[in-house]
Formats: C-alpha cells, sequence, structure tokens
C-alpha cells in the first residue's frame, strides 16, 4: 500500500502547494481525524471515500486493508484500479514524522510506501509566536501517554520543555503536578488552536495560575525554568525524611543507601523494584539519581503509603508507583518486570520473597539485601540469604560490610540470576 501524509493546522482556510493540491484532486481515498476532515472537506473530490482516524487504531487499519482488497475488482479499469486501491491520502496534524500518524503507519504497516508534506508542528508555530528559538528544547509527547518523560524531563532540570497535550494530560493537570512536587519554578506558556487566524490563543503564566484555567483543545505548552536550577544532592540526609512513627532506624541510612544504589547498578538498569520501601528512602534517591527508571514500590504497612507520598512530594520525586500488601500475595503479572531489585524488609520469609522474583526478574537482574547483624535478632539473615542463593541457583557477588557510628553493622549482599 502506499500513503500519501499531508500535514496540516487548525487553520479552516488551509493553504496547499500546487503539487500538493494536485494530489488532492486526483485522490479518491482520504483520511484523517473528523477535525482533519471538516477542514478539508471543501477540497475534496466529489466521490471521494473517507476513512475516520479514530481508536481503537486497529480497527482504522483494518479499514485500510479491506478498502485495497475491495477496490482491487471492483470500480477502475485495471491500471488506474491498481494505484487508487493501494493508495490513500492521510490527513494529519503538523509534522506527521513528528510524533505524527506517519510513525505510527511505519509501525503498523512496515512494508508501506510513504510520502510526507509536513507543515510546521504545534511547538514550532508556539516557539514562532513567541519569538522564541527553540533548537534546545526538550520534547515530551503526553500525547496518550503516562507521565514518565515528563517526570523525568522535570528531575533532571531541562530548562525548557515543550509538551504535547491530550484531554487528559492537560495544562492543568501538569501544572497541578509540577506544583505537588515542587516544581514551580518554571513560566508556561500555552497556545491554543494554533494556525487557526481567528480562534487561536497564546498565554503566558505560573504552574500555580494554571490550575486554576481552562484551555481549548487542541494546546501545547512550552514550560521554560526561571532562576537559579536548586542543587541536586548526592545523597538525601536522612534527617530531613518524614520518617515511620519518628522512627529514625526504620530508615536505609544515606551512605548504605547510596552503597546500595550502587550494588543495583542502576546506570544500566531500567525497571526497579523496592521491596519493603516504609520511607521511600532507597525508591526516592534511585529516582533522583537515575530518572529514566521506572520504579514500583511494595510495602505491607498502609500508613507507609502516606509517608511515602510526603517524601517523595518533599524531595521532587514523581513516578514513583506505590503497592500496598504482602509482596507474597500480590499479582505480579500486569507489572513490568524487574531488572534490579532491593528487599529493604521480608518478614522472615527472604528465600520465599527472592523465589517469587525469579519468575518475573529479567534474565541477568541483579538482587540486592542489606543483612543487619544485631545480637538481638535470633535469625541471621546473612545464612538465610547464603541459603536461598544456593537453593535457588543465583550467582553471589562479594559481600560489603559497613558499620555507620554507633549502629549495628551492615553488610550489602547481591547476586545475580
Amino acid at each position: 500500500m502506499k500513503f500519501i501524509v499531508i500535514g496540516i493546522t487548525d487553520n479552516p482556510n488551509p493553504y496547499f502547494p500546487p503539487e500538493v493540491m494536485a494530489i488532492i484532486r486526483d485522490g479518491k481515498v482520504f483520511s484523517g481525524g473528523k477535525r482533519h476532515h471538516e477542514i478539508v472537506a471543501p477540497l475534496l473530490p466529489a466521490d471521494a471515500e473517507w476513512i475516520d482516524i479514530t481508536v481503537p487504531l486497529d480497527a482504522v487499519f483494518d479499514k485500510y486493508s479491506q478498502h485495497a482488497s475491495l477496490h482491487s475488482t471492483f470500480g477502475r479499469s485495471q491500471s488506474e484500479n491498481t494505484r487508487h486501491s493501494t493508495e490513500i491520502i492521510v490527513f494529519a496534524s503538523g509534522d506527521p514524522l513528528f510524533f505524527g500518524f506517519a510513525n505510527t503507519i511505519r509501525r503498523k504497516m512496515p512494508d508501506a510506501e510513504i510520502i510526507v508534506y509536513p507543515t510546521f508542528n504545534s511547538l514550532q508555530l508556539l516557539a514562532h509566536r513567541l519569538v522564541m528559538p527553540y533548537h534546545d528544547m526538550r520534547i515530551v509527547s503526553l500525547t496518550g501517554r503516562p507521565w514518565a518523560e515528563f517526570d523525568r524531563a522535570l528531575i533532571e532540570r531541562a530548562p525548557k520543555i515543550g509538551i504535547l497535550t491530550d484531554r487528559v494530560h492537560t495544562p492543568a493537570t501538569i501544572a497541578q503536578r509540577m506544583t505537588d512536587y515542587g516544581y514551580t519554578d518554571f513560566i508556561m506558556h500555552v497556545g491554543e488552536k494554533l494556525g487557526n487566524p481567528s480562534e487561536e490563543h497564546l498565554s503566558t503564566l505560573s504552574p500555580k495560575e494554571a490550575i486554576h484555567r481552562d484551555f481549548a483543545m487542541p494546546n501545547c505548552i512550552i514550560l521554560e525554568h526561571r532562576g537559579a536550577v536548586p542543587p541536586r544532592p548526592f545523597g538525601i540526609p536522612d534527617a530531613a525524611f518524614t520518617l515511620l512513627d519518628g522512627r529514625e532506624k526504620m530508615i536505609t541510612k544515606m551512605p548504605i543507601r547510596l552503597l546500595t544504589l550502587q550494588a543495583l547498578q542502576l546506570t544500566g538498569r531500567h525497571v526497579l523494584w523496592d521491596i519493603g520501601f516504609c520511607t521511600g528512602s532507597v525508591s526516592i534517591e534511585a529516582r533522583l539519581q537515575f530518572p529514566h527508571l521506572q520504579i514500583e514500590a511494595f510495602e505491607i504497612r498502609p500508613e507507609c503509603e502516606s509517608i511515602i507520598q510526603q517524601n517523595t512530594r518533599k524531595f521532587g520525586a514523581p513516578g514513583i508507583h506505590t503497592h500496598i500488601g504482602d509482596f507474597l500475595e500480590t499479582d505480579l503479572t500486569t507489572l513490568p518486570k524487574p531488572d534490579a531489585v532491593f528487599i529493604g524488609g521480608h518478614g522472615g520469609k527472604l528465600k520465599e520473597i527472592i523465589a517469587k522474583l525469579l519468575t518475573v526478574i529479567s534474565d541477568n537482574g541483579i538482587i540486592v539485601f542489606n543483612s543487619v547483624t544485631s545480637p538481638k535478632v535470633t535469625t541471621d539473615s546473612h545464612q538465610l540469604w547464603d541459603e536461598a542463593c544456593a537453593e535457588l541457583g543465583l550467582q553471589q557477588f562479594p559481600p560489603q560490610r559497613i558499620q555507620l557510628n554507633d549502629y549495628n553493622p551492615i553488610v550489602i549482599l547481591s547476586c545475580k540470576k
């Protein structure tokens, strides 16, 4: 099949160069969103067929395939029929290769021939209206996507962030997330209905102001950081965390926390599971130092959920997904498979936890556990670890022993699947 993908803006009277107008005049089957259809309808041939692009997209591509098979038999001379039966002209917003529909075609129909006639994308239009250079802009699409890349851009303090929105990730909800996690030192530029001369509108405001505003769709955002970039400490002081019942021993101490992250080898990892997160100190430290990670945090005590929420907001660490309940009873099938796991608590069931992890952890995944040596502890967790690794066939790394001040010695244990 052949797709000709033509980029358009929201201008109700679009301009196309002569080459594109000739393609439209000669076309038979067209496709696009309903908004695109309204804009280009006066330009289409009288006998044009139109395929709406709606979700689910699989149904749209089924129609494309059905069209090719149907029209290969009926309605035209063989040579003319062959060309029209396999050619669909698609209208898409802006540059179809910029988070656009041409990419979807490439993914769904990799053998299709694609020709693209782009126009400016919405973020380019917004930058043009602001007379803002955009070669240094970090691009994040939240259109039908999760928060992950936006959270990462915030944590990494990207000085200029261009954001593609949708009806869930609106300027107001984006501003709310920024405010919740303390990222209020940005200016928001919001462009609404860009390309439509009579309806487009620009706003420049703070995130706190944007929370209470409604913005017309479609819209996009450029964030500009203002002021000095606050430091991101390599190791958060223990006293800065909200603790469980104020118990200072219920937190992985900062030097041990950093050694734990080192043992997890997080630079090349993708998904970290933190089992027994308590205050969330390990998850938060990992999130801030390795913002590319997806983090799933587990805890049996319900009261710890509010504690980790307080701490993630205090330290600007969005995107940590929490799961409350007994890990051994938790359904893991819908979660991303980890390639790094920290076991911060085991409730005497260390071997069972490791065995369950082996059903989901990626090949060469790392598991780290900190064993506390204490005369008050009757069960030797180091011995439990050794027994579990031997029984389950795990490769152990040399242990690291550390003692801080008058606290009990800690042995950092790690193994690989």
